[in-house]
């Protein structure tokens, strides 16, 4: 497994850790900014911590790490729509565009 991919993997899981758990209250404001419902917004949450777990777990199962890479840029995207929907400023966009890079870059080392 290339050095890279483990490195932006671990990023990805922490930053998603990081959000999802200790920052939940910005969570919830943004979703309700976005007009999101709660389910919704815990269906994603469960999802991407679900994703991150994965990624950590690929780096000692390499075949993991594709799959759930592919679906971490896919959310990532889907945050960059409702970022430009609700017109957020540049640096709301910045953390969800960062990892959805470093989430196309792991896909595109676990697919060597």
């Amino acid at each position: 497994m290339n050095i890279y991919s483990i490195i932006g993997q671990i990023i990805i899981a922490m930053s998603v850790g990081y959000v999802w758990i200790f920052r939940f209250d910005n969570i919830v404001k943004e979703f309700k900014q976005y007009g999101l419902s709660d389910l919704t917004r815990n269906a994603i949450g469960a999802s991407k911590i679900i994703l991150a777990t994965l990624l950590i777990t690929g780096i000692w199962f390499p075949t993991l790490v594709f799959i759930p890479a592919l679906l971490m840029a896919f959310l990532m995207a889907c945050a960059q729509f409702f970022h430009f929907k609700v017109a957020n400023p540049w640096s709301k966009h910045l953390p969800s565009l960062l990892l959805l890079a470093i989430s196309l870059l792991v896909v595109i080392f676990a697919s060597k």
